[in-house]
C-alpha cells in the first residue's frame, strides 16, 4: 500500500498518523487546502505541519494554492451546502489527482478524525473520488482519538486553530462569542427576565407532541419514557425546553430525547439544562451517552460529549418509516458519545 494523507493542519494529523503507523501503513502527508483563509491563517497552519511532519520524520508534499477568489467564486451561492459543495470535493478531488500521478494505491484525509465536520459525506466523496481515478480510499473513524489528538498536539506546542478554515466559519464563531451587549439609553428601565427553572415532570405524557418535535416516533418515545426521568427547564411558569434521561444501568445514563420550543431555539437554553443535569446525575452516575445525528455532533462535543462510542448502521431507516431529513441530509446511521460525568 502506498498511501497519500490529504491533511488540513498538524493537530488533525497527530491521531492519524500515529494510528496509520501502528497498523504498519506509513503515510505521505498531502497538503493542499484553498478554503482556509485569511492568509495569515492558511500560513500558520501550513508552517505548522511542515515542522511537525519533519520533527516525526513523515514524508510531506505541499501543494500551494491559497485560493480565495477561486473559493469565494464557487461558495457564494450555497454557503449553506459550501463544505459538501466546494471545500470537501476540491480537495480531494486534487489528491486524487496527485495520487494517480505519483504512483500511490490509496487516499485517505484527516478530515475524518473531526466530529466537527460531516463524516460520512467525506467518505462517500473519497470513495467515489478515489474509484474515479482507479484508487482506493482508506477509510477510518478516526473521531474515537480526536480528543487525544487534540491533547497531545497541545503538549507538543502545536498551532491550535479556533475554526474549520473558511472565512464564513470564521465569521460564525466571531458573531457566536462576540454578540454586541445592549446600551440602554438613561431613563430606561428594562423588565427583569424571569428566573429559570429545573423542575422534574411526573405528567410525561403531556409533553408527547413537544418531544415529538425532536424524535418523530410515538413508539420510540413510548419505548423509552416509561423508565426514564423527564426534566424541564422553565422560564417562569413557561416550559422552553425539555430533556429525558434513561438509567441503563447502575453508573452509566442515556440522554434519549431534547428538544427546546421552536421560538426559544438557538438561546443557549439546551445547553443551559443539559448543563444542569449532568451536575445532578454526577453524584450518583459516571458516564452519560447520547445518539444523535451527524449534523448534531458539534453541539454534543462542546457540551463535553467528547468520546465517541459506537455507530450503529442504517438506524434510523431500520427503526422509522418515512424518511428523516435536518436540512439537505438524510439521516441514516445513530452516532453515539459520552461524557465522564466525573471529570472536571
Amino acid at each position: 500500500m502506498k498511501l497519500l494523507l490529504h491533511t488540513c493542519c498538524a493537530p488533525c494529523s497527530v491521531y492519524c498518523i500515529d494510528t496509520l503507523r501502528n497498523e504498519g501503513i506509513e503515510p505521505t502527508v498531502y497538503w493542499f487546502n484553498p478554503n482556509i483563509h485569511p492568509y495569515m491563517e492558511y500560513k500558520a497552519r501550513r508552517d505548522c505541519l511542515k515542522e511537525y511532519t519533519k520533527s516525526i520524520e513523515v514524508e510531506a508534499i505541499f501543494e500551494e494554492n491559497y485560493g480565495l477568489d477561486e473559493f469565494c467564486k464557487n461558495v457564494v451561492n450555497s454557503l449553506e451546502t459550501r463544505c459538501q459543495d466546494y471545500c470537501y470535493p476540491v480537495r480531494l478531488e486534487r489528491t486524487a489527482k496527485y495520487a494517480k500521478e505519483h504512483g500511490y494505491t490509496h487516499i485517505s484525509t484527516t478530515l475524518l478524525v473531526s466530529p466537527y465536520q460531516k463524516h460520512d459525506i467525506i467518505k462517500n466523496l473519497g470513495e467515489k473520488i478515489a474509484k474515479n481515478y482507479g484508487l482506493e480510499f482508506l477509510y477510518r473513524d478516526f473521531r474515537i482519538g480526536f480528543r487525544d489528538g487534540q491533547t497531545k498536539a497541545r503538549e507538543l506546542g502545536l498551532y491550535m486553530q479556533k475554526y474549520c478554515g473558511c472565512i464564513f466559519s470564521e465569521e460564525s464563531r466571531y458573531y457566536s462569542h462576540n454578540n454586541a451587549k445592549t446600551r440602554l439609553l438613561d431613563g430606561y428601565n428594562l423588565q427583569k427576565e424571569p428566573r429559570l427553572q429545573v423542575k422534574r415532570i411526573g405528567n410525561k405524557e403531556d409533553y408527547i407532541n413537544m418531544l415529538l418535535e425532536a424524535d418523530p416516533s410515538k413508539n420510540m418515545i413510548h419505548k423509552y419514557l416509561t423508565n426514564s426521568d423527564v426534566y424541564a427547564l422553565k422560564k417562569g411558569d413557561e416550559i422552553i425546553c425539555i430533556a429525558v434521561i434513561l438509567p441503563i444501568s447502575r453508573k452509566i445514563l442515556e440522554l434519549k430525547n431534547i428538544v427546546t420550543k421552536e421560538e426559544y431555539r438557538g438561546k443557549g437554553y439546551a445547553k443551559i439544562l443539559l448543563k444542569s443535569l449532568c451536575g445532578n446525575y454526577k453524584q450518583k452516575y459516571e458516564k452519560m451517552l447520547v445518539g444523535t445525528t451527524e449534523n448534531n455532533i458539534p453541539f454534543y462535543v462542546k457540551q463535553g460529549f467528547d468520546k465517541y462510542e459506537k455507530t450503529i448502521k442504517n438506524f434510523f431507516i431500520d427503526n422509522y418509516e418515512e424518511e428523516i431529513k435536518e436540512g439537505k441530509l438524510v439521516c441514516t446511521d445513530m452516532i453515539y458519545y459520552s461524557k465522564n460525568l466525573k471529570k472536571k
